[in-house]
């Protein structure tokens, strides 16, 4: 066949087509203008890291954040306490930000479960030669699939999509507490190796007096060398402690950098206050604490959204029984031998007799009682948690107050036995063995004060209490931060 007859034949159909084509062409239209377009957003491991070591606490963009939580006044803090320092890591920290992005994946998912089922067309042009007669050779039909749900389906699927998105809501919101938390005990243990390296820098000296005294008195003939060799062991060993100490300091400031989010270095011209951490509440210790703790933690109510999905998955797929209708409305041009034109409506459905989706419907039984046995297991793990550290720090409260009673006794040990070597009734052996006891009684004063604060932290961590952590303290962590803006209705990608 020559090019020329092709050509004519070309023509042909697609004046056969001029009906059709419009319409065929207008959806294609419709359906390109809607499309989202993809933009690379490269993701580079050296870039990543140079940004990280660029974060600093005097970033202005942390100063408004700070700002929107109501912590004003002079910039750059003259002083970082717990709960600015918690605030930094609600903008910079990691953790939150993966947290936000599923947050965002959950609602996106929202979207999908709202979107109701295109309906496609089909053109399908065939070529006879043989009916006498006919205008054309050419034969256009055009149909069209239209999906129609039933049974309330979208409806279920949006109800599922929503329980799911306030599970990562209160996922979101567990991931605040923990990252608060990790924040407070990087501070307290700071704050503890900072307190210890003091005390034992001063135990050190003490002992390195007690040493002296008793060089002295051995080279006297007063004391054995055995008396000496023991008081060199203390200083010794104490001396040790204290470099110990030195390095877990360094390393505690090293954890509450990385708490906070942000490198090591933009802590070290920082000035860290430990106000607060001297105060033991009992606020958190009422029943009606413990009794709203139970009822709306993070994760109790990420476990009850999660069953409140399953039931709505369970819903759907009891409405899946039911199939779906597809119109499909039909037109085609030149049927007959004289160019008419004919339209046909068709109707198809899914005939449910080999199976009622009785398998689905099963599962999703079954992973609705999963989803009420797991509830019941986070929440009966709260309660354990809460009693345990209710336990805790009632306990912690009362080894803190006897280690206080022992130093002020300790305390008065002391002014006694300096005033009997003023008096000339004790010599200065006594005074330096009376300090190295009084400077060990503060250490464990401090090592009991530490205790009770770290169950206090165990406690604020098992309450989720707003005593605590104020909401609109954690609807600013859940909205803002250095990666990622959460926001109600997202964007997937720009058009």
């Amino acid at each position: 066949m020559g090019i020329g007859m092709r050509a004519l034949r070309l023509i042909s159909m697609f004046a056969c087509m001029k009906k059709t084509f419009p319409i065929v062409l207008a959806a294609g239209i419709l359906a390109a203008g809607g499309c989202a377009r993809f933009h690379p957003r490269p993701l580079s491991a050296a870039s990543s890291a140079a940004g990280f070591e660029e974060r600093s606490l005097a970033n202005p963009s942390l100063h408004a954040f700070l700002e929107t939580n109501q912590v004003a006044g002079e910039w750059p803090l003259p002083s970082w306490d717990l709960r600015a320092l918690t605030l930094a890591a609600f903008y910079y920290q990691p953790d939150l930000a993966v947290a936000r992005a599923q947050l965002l994946a959950a609602q996106a998912a929202r979207i999908t479960a709202g979107q109701r089922p295109n309906p496609s067309i089909s053109v399908t042009p065939g070529f006879d030669s043989g009916i006498a007669g006919n205008p054309s050779p050419w034969l256009v039909p055009v149909t069209m699939d239209w999906p129609i749900e039933t049974a309330g389906k979208r409806g279920k699927r949006i109800a599922e999509a929503e329980h799911l998105a306030e599970a990562a809501r209160w996922g979101l919101v567990g991931t605040v507490w923990q990252v608060r938390s990790r924040v407070r005990a990087a501070l307290l243990n700071l704050y503890a190796a900072q307190e210890t390296e003091s005390l034992l820098a001063r135990q050190e000296a003490a002992e390195s007096n007690v040493v002296r005294l008793l060089e002295g008195q051995f080279e006297a003939g007063s004391v054995s060398s055995f008396e000496v060799t023991q008081a060199r062991v203390a200083r010794d060993t104490t001396r040790l402690d204290w470099q110990a100490a030195m390095g877990q300091a360094r390393q505690a400031r090293a954890l509450l950098a990385s708490a906070v989010g942000v490198p090591l270095s933009a802590l070290e011209s920082v000035k860290l206050s430990f106000a607060g951490l001297d105060q033991f509440p009992r606020n958190l210790t009422k029943p009606e604490v413990r009794r709203e703790a139970l009822l709306n933690r993070s994760d109790v109510r990420a476990a009850l959204a999660q069953y409140a999905a399953s039931q709505s998955a369970l819903q759907l797929e009891i409405a899946n029984q039911y199939p779906d209708l597809h119109l499909g409305p039909g037109y085609a041009w030149n049927a007959g031998s004289s160019g008419d034109s004919e339209w046909d409506l068709g109707l198809s459905l899914t005939l449910p007799v080999l199976n009622q989706n009785q398998g689905p419907i099963a599962e999703a039984r079954a992973r609705r009682v999963q989803a009420a046995a797991q509830f019941l297991s986070v929440q009966a793990s709260a309660i354990g948690q809460i009693d345990s550290a209710l336990a805790a720090y009632d306990a912690a409260l009362g080894e803190a107050a006897t280690a206080k009673s022992l130093l002020q006794s300790l305390s008065q040990r002391l002014d006694s036995v300096q005033a009997q070597e003023q008096a000339g009734e004790a010599a200065s052996l006594d005074v330096a063995n009376a300090q190295v006891a009084f400077d060990i009684g503060v250490q464990n004063r401090l090592t009991a004060l530490i205790r009770a604060q770290q169950a206090l932290g165990f406690l604020e961590d098992a309450v989720q209490s707003p005593l605590t952590l104020p909401p609109n303290t954690i609807r600013g962590a859940e909205s803002g931060g250095v990666a990622m803006q959460a926001r109600p209705v997202v964007e997937l990608e720009p058009k």
